[in-house]
């Protein structure tokens, strides 16, 4: 992307030959030049229609508002012979496209080419960004050619043209993404006028103030009598109300105001104002206090606005710490850029810092906006590669420490001007943003609503065995989320589990296999992969479960269970009793305590049935006196018979008894054995 280049062309007031000189034609010149100086493009197209075609109706001022953006006019006002009506064909070209009316623009800009190609070669190239800002990629690719086929070596256009290729190729580029179906856009309407509005702020909630145009009825003859001003309003199911001009005593009223920020605490209100003479803009920021009939005490804002420059579109972070704004004051990378100031509880504004080569650029950088949720910079720029005008841009960090910028993409920009971008508190970025384009205007900025659908997420992990780190699979993983809601998988021969998130988080995982203790853990995410556009991976630390320990009867004290029974009998009792001798006898000695079933019944029963069996032998000890703390117990259920229950295909119930049975075994310390 570049800066629009800025040529400088002489025009008659007095004559224009022979065959057309009039006093009419003359004074229409002289103002077309006067309202071209003005930034009034549309009534200087008009007027210069009027000269080039003087059987044309009657001039009609146009009434649309004047959008607060910098425009780089192709040509400046001036008087002297030599001028024919070529140059005033092309001077009209240039009112449309300055004016956003693009298709009389086109049409200009190809007669002017074609009538004088080696004085009007530019005119081709004028045309390409035109017929971009229109969508139509291949006639503006023609055009460039045209240009192309024409130019000297030191054109001052050639650069800008490779530029506007490099802008249609990623334009082109953007619009085959495919996560642009993701992305919702909406007109936002301010209710109760057919002029647009722009620059949204929030005041708080759904209260707004917007930048829109309110026709000046006093105004002196000769003079665009739309004035931008600020107006509030509510947002309401995707539109503004009707607005409301925004009061401000001591605002001056001859001046164009708009672009403002609003403190958290509702105290302190910061605004542009603006005038245009000359075909040169002068802005500054000023700051007003919360009065009890609206808004006063306004002041400009020192340590922003420099004598001699213009500082605009001031933004103020959630946090009421900092101001963001744009400037082309001294300091800086060139054109305007980003700039941002400490700012104190009074509405006082500290020293202004430059935010640095890494946010700007040697062009325009502007409408600055600081998302503290995110840590999100946005801002507007044309000194990047980009899709055309001004595009929107994000930078991640804070101040001082910006991370590279990235263009906000397709649909979120177009081929015509985007700026003014506004996000609420607590979302991610890309929930319910509101800014400001002209891509649906032939002529001003007008809000949208940008919504980006989530991308779906999946959380995937490893089971591994504790004790050798391999992976573990056929382990059953439990997913439950913040609602209780459960998903169940099955790890792989790797291990792996992987669940499609569709809860609330916070998560929990339930980890359980045969033969390992059973596991609960909340889900730790140590990576997330996000290069598909459509699904985010997340990946869960390595969950690591232990084996349990399986006591062998060679090793151990058995104690012997009725059928579906967990009650201690007489001869086990006995058993139990020796073991406690052994615990009194060594203090530090340790018991470890498992509990098993026959094959009758289902598998879930018998693991209730043999952790009750292991728990009244845990309870029998300590009724006793030993400490709980010295005895672990783990319930097998039907794991690991002893005997065979069935021998030849009848039922043994000698071998069902014994597998009917508590396991004890006693670990003594080192130091006892």
């Amino acid at each position: 992307m570049h800066k629009y280049l800025q040529v400088v062309y002489v025009f008659a007031i007095c004559c224009f030959g022979a065959a057309s000189a009039s006093a009419q034609a003359d004074k229409r010149i002289v103002q077309a030049e006067q309202y071209f100086a003005k930034g009034d493009y549309y009534t200087a197209a008009k007027l210069y229609e009027q000269y080039l075609a003087p059987s044309s109706k009657q001039i009609e001022q146009a009434y649309f508002p004047i959008n607060p953006k910098k425009r780089k006019s192709a040509s400046g006002s001036g008087a002297g012979k030599g001028v024919t009506k070529n140059d005033i064909l092309y001077r009209k070209a240039e009112s449309y496209r300055l004016a956003n009316y693009m298709n009389e623009a086109i049409a200009a800009y190809k007669e002017a080419g074609e009538k004088e190609p080696s004085k009007y070669n530019q005119a081709w190239y004028w045309k390409a960004v035109c017929e971009r800002a229109l969508g139509k990629y291949a006639d503006a690719e023609e055009s460039i050619s045209k240009y192309q086929s024409n130019t000297a070596g030191n054109d001052p256009y050639k650069t800008a043209a490779e530029n506007e290729l490099a802008s249609i190729r990623f334009i082109r580029m953007q619009q085959s993404r495919p996560d642009t179906v993701m992305f919702t856009l909406k007109p936002v309407i301010l209710q109760g006028t057919d002029k647009g509005s722009f620059a949204p702020a929030q005041v708080s909630g759904n209260q707004f103030i917007v930048t829109s145009t309110e026709v000046d009825t006093t105004a002196a003859a000769g003079v665009n009598p739309n004035r931008n001003r600020l107006f509030q309003t509510t947002y309401n199911s995707g539109s503004f109300d009707a607005g409301e001009e925004l009061m401000i005593e001591g605002a001056d009223a001859a001046t164009q105001q708009g672009a403002a920020a609003v403190t958290a605490d509702g105290n302190h209100l910061f605004f542009t104002q603006w005038t245009k003479a000359n075909n040169q803009t002068k802005a500054a920021v000023y700051h007003a206090t919360k009065t009890a009939n609206g808004w006063g005490n306004v002041q400009a804002v020192t340590t922003i606005n420099k004598e001699g420059y213009s500082s605009k579109q001031p933004a103020v972070t959630a946090d009421g710490k900092y101001i963001f704004f744009s400037s082309n004051m001294p300091g800086g990378q060139g054109g305007f850029d980003i700039w941002y100031a400490p700012l104190n509880a009074d509405g006082t504004a500290g020293t202004p810092v430059n935010a640095g080569a890494g946010v700007n650029t040697e062009a325009d950088e502007q409408s600055p906006f600081y998302h503290n949720s995110s840590s999100t910079l946005v801002f507007s720029s044309n000194g990047r590669l980009g899709m055309g005008g001004f595009d929107l841009y994000m930078s991640k960090g804070a101040v001082g420490n910006w991370s590279a910028v990235e263009n906000a993409g397709h649909p979120v920009n177009s081929s015509r001007d985007d700026l003014y971008f506004f996000a609420p508190e607590g979302a991610p970025l890309l929930t319910k943003a509101i800014f400001s384009s002209d891509r649906g205007s032939d002529c001003c900025l007008q809000n949208y609503t940008v919504t980006k659908a989530p991308k779906k997420e999946k959380l995937t992990g490893v089971v591994r065995d504790l004790t050798d780190n391999n992976p573990v699979p056929d382990a059953e993983v439990t997913l439950k989320d913040a609602t209780g809601k459960t998903w169940k998988q099955t790890t792989d021969a790797s291990g792996r589990y992987t669940f499609d998130l569709e809860g609330n988080g916070p998560y929990t995982l339930n980890i359980t296999k045969k033969h390992y203790k059973e596991k609960t853990a909340s889900s730790q995410i140590e990576t997330t992969d996000d290069k598909d556009w459509a699904v985010d991976i997340l990946k869960n630390k390595d969950e690591l479960i232990e084996k349990r320990v399986i006591l062998r009867p060679e090793t151990i004290v058995t104690v012997y269970f009725d059928f579906d029974k967990h009650n201690i009998k007489p001869d086990a009792a006995l058993t139990l009793d020796s073991v406690y001798n052994v615990l009194t006898q060594f203090p530090g000695a340790t018991l470890q305590v498992s509990g098993y079933t026959d094959m009758l019944g289902s598998e879930e029963y018998n693991k209730i049935l043999a952790d009750k069996r292991a728990k009244a032998c845990k309870q029998y000890l300590v009724s006793k006196g030993i400490d709980s703390n010295r005895i672990s117990i783990e319930s097998f259920g039907e794991c690991c018979p002893l005997e065979l229950e069935m021998i030849d295909g009848k039922d043994n119930p000698a071998g069902r008894a014994k597998n009917r049975r508590g396991l004890m075994n006693v670990v003594m310390p080192k130091e006892e054995e």
